[in-house]
């Protein structure tokens, strides 16, 4: 507009004028697509707080996970570390986009590469270039397999629970890039609801173990109940049958429906006193 302007013999006054109102339309323009990304960005993260709490499976809302970050940052690859309190180390639990094995399998200390130091200080850290980059702690086992998965960019942000890291989220291109602050913010804020996700999907499978747990118990209770029962009954059906003055063949006949079977009585001496149905157990040996 300014050059038709000139061309058109504006003066001096109205060219000024025109570049004023045409830096203040891009400005506006500028604004107007930052809150359109950032519209679209709360939207995506609102559809992703309601897809991850529909979801019970721990595996699931883990994938989930990362496929909503690589689609909300469209990054080459997104992945996942849990922390092992245990071991003191994080190690990689699920990936997207990954190809290399020895990247999926990686364990990393506390401190050590560009997540080792996040699950260690509970502080987003990006690099443009990882394997040049000299603040992390270079391991021959962490470089080799971001080598093999040919990572450059990376960023990661810590999954926290209160004051606790429970693992790290990441994002990361093959090619050397920047991460701009609003992209660090909304992997930070997927991050946030993906923590809650993945403790509430703990929590209810450690509901469902104790409650299987729960169940065998008392079915193992009402069993030894029943078998507690029966021996009462039959205790107090022989024990009736002796007050009653009944014989020793009353006495097998009653313990054999009692077990179901076929009972023998002997004396002392393994004289055999009775014996009732077809195939009872031998008296011991003398």
């Amino acid at each position: 507009p300014a050059a038709r302007a000139r061309e058109a013999g504006a003066s001096l006054e109205d060219l000024a004028a025109l570049d004023e109102a045409t830096d203040i339309a891009l400005r506006i323009h500028r604004t107007l697509g930052a809150h359109r990304r950032r519209e679209a960005e709360l939207t995506a993260l609102f559809d992703t707080a309601s897809d991850l709490a529909a979801l019970r499976d721990p595996d699931a809302v883990l994938r989930a996970i990362v496929r909503r970050a690589k689609l909300l940052l469209g990054t080459d690859v997104t992945y996942l570390s849990l922390n092992d309190e245990t071991a003191g180390d994080t190690y990689m639990r699920v990936t997207d986009g990954s190809i290399a094995a020895a990247f999926q399998q990686l364990r990393l200390g506390m401190g050590e590469g560009l997540g080792g130091l996040v699950a260690q200080t509970a502080r987003p850290y990006v690099t443009h270039d990882y394997q040049q980059d000299p603040r992390f702690h270079h391991t021959d086992a962490i470089d080799s397999a971001v080598l093999q998965e040919g990572l450059r960019a990376i960023l990661g942000v810590p999954l926290r629970l209160g004051s606790r890291v429970i693992g790290v989220l990441y994002a990361a291109d093959r090619a050397a890039r920047e991460f701009a602050t609003e992209e660090i913010v909304l992997l930070s804020s997927l991050a946030d609801h993906a923590a809650i996700a993945i403790d509430g999907a703990r929590l209810l499978e450690e509901t469902r173990a104790a409650l299987v747990d729960l169940n065998a118990a008392t079915e193992t209770i009402r069993a030894h109940s029943r078998a507690m029962r029966r021996a009462e009954q039959a205790h107090d059906q022989l024990t009736d049958l002796v007050l009653r003055g009944g014989g020793a063949d009353e006495v097998a006949d009653g313990i054999a429906a009692l077990l179901d079977g076929g009972a023998l009585i002997h004396d002392a001496d393994g004289v055999e006193l009775a014996r009732t149905g077809s195939d009872p157990l031998p008296p011991p040996a003398a």
